[in-house]
C-alpha cells in the first residue's frame, strides 16, 4: 500500500473545522493538504453581496450560509475582509488564498475559477505576504466558527468530516 501523500478537504477562512485535528495530523505525517473551496464558494471574494447575485439554479441558494439572516451576517464579515485586503493593497480573493497558503508550506489550494480574470487574480495570491501580526488580525476578523449557518443543507451535514 502506498502511503497517503495528500488529503483533499474543504478549508478556508470560512470553513476551518480541520484545524483542530486534521491539519496538525497532516503536518505531523508530512501529508499535503489540497483544500477545495478556499474562497468559501466564492463568497470570500467580496463579489457576492445580494442573494440575487446567484443564478436561480445556483446550489448556494440552498446553502444555509447564503440564506436570510445568515447571509446578512456573513456579508458583514466578508466586508471586513475586503477592507483589510484593500488596506493591504490586494484583492479579497488574494488575501483569502494567501491566508490559506500561510497555514502550511504543504498546502496547495484549488480555487474554482470560472473566468480568466479570476485566474489572473488568484495567481497573485502567493505574492501577498502576511506577517504574524496580520495573520492575528485576520484571525480576529474571521475567527473559527464565525460563519453564520451550516456549511451545507441539513440533509448533507451528516456526511461532513466522515
Amino acid at each position: 500500500m502506498h502511503p497517503t501523500s495528500a488529503l483533499q478537504s474543504k478549508y478556508s477562512l470560512w470553513s476551518r473545522d480541520i484545524e483542530a485535528e486534521i491539519l496538525p495530523t497532516c503536518r505531523e505525517l508530512g501529508i499535503g493538504l489540497v483544500p477545495y473551496s478556499p474562497l468559501g464558494r466564492g463568497f470570500l471574494t467580496g463579489q457576492i453581496t445580494r442573494v440575487e447575485d446567484f443564478a436561480a439554479d445556483d446550489y448556494r441558494r440552498q446553502n444555509p450560509r447564503f440564506q436570510g439572516e445568515n447571509f446578512a451576517k456573513n456579508v458583514a464579515q466578508v466586508e471586513k475582509v475586503g477592507a483589510f485586503a484593500k488596506a493591504k493593497g490586494c484583492q479579497p480573493a488574494q488575501l483569502a488564498l494567501a491566508w490559506v497558503l500561510a497555514q502550511s508550506e504543504h498546502i496547495v489550494p484549488i480555487p474554482g475559477t470560472k473566468r480568466r480574470s479570476y485566474l489572473d487574480e488568484n495567481l497573485g495570491a502567493p505574492s501577498v505576504q502576511l506577517s504574524a501580526e496580520e495573520l492575528k488580525q485576520i484571525e480576529a476578523i474571521l475567527p473559527i466558527g464565525v460563519a453564520a449557518g451550516e456549511r451545507h443543507p441539513a440533509s448533507m451535514m451528516g456526511a461532513v468530516n466522515r
